[in-house]
C-alpha cells in the first residue's frame, strides 16, 4: 500500500522572493540564449518545475541556498538546466536587477552573527 503526503505550499515571504528571483534569471537566459522577449517552452517548463520544487521545499521558509541544501529535489535533467541557468544569469543579474542580486549572495557564517 503506497501513502500519499499531503506537504502544504510554501508561500511565505522567502519563497517568494526565491521564486522572483528564479524567474528573474529564467527570464534573463532566455532572452539572452534563446533571443524571446517572454519564455520559450523550454525556458517555461524549466520556470514552473522551479517554482514548484520552491513551493514544495521541505524546509520551508528555513531554507538555504539550494546549492547548499543537503537533499536535491531537482530531477538530474532539471538540475543540469537549472545550473546552466544560474551560471549564465548570474553576472547579469548584476546588471538587471542589482538590489536583488546583492540581496541574493550568501553571507560566510562568521558575518551572519
Amino acid at each position: 500500500m503506497i501513502t500519499k503526503v499531503n506537504r502544504q505550499l510554501n508561500d511565505g515571504p522567502k519563497i517568494q522572493k526565491e521564486q522572483d528571483i528564479v524567474t528573474k534569471m529564467i527570464r534573463i537566459y532566455c532572452k539572452k540564449k534563446h533571443r524571446h522577449e517572454g519564455l520559450c517552452e523550454e525556458c517555461q517548463d524549466l520556470n514552473e518545475y522551479a517554482l514548484k520544487r520552491l513551493a514544495y521545499c521541505k524546509f520551508g521558509e528555513e531554507k538555504t541556498a539550494c546549492a547548499k541544501c543537503p537533499v536535491h529535489c531537482y530531477r538530474p535533467d532539471y538540475r543540469q538546466r537549472i545550473k546552466g541557468v544560474m551560471r549564465f544569469s548570474g553576472p547579469w543579474m548584476l546588471l538587471y536587477h542589482p538590489i536583488e542580486s546583492i540581496r541574493h549572495i550568501p553571507l560566510p557564517d562568521k558575518l551572519r552573527k
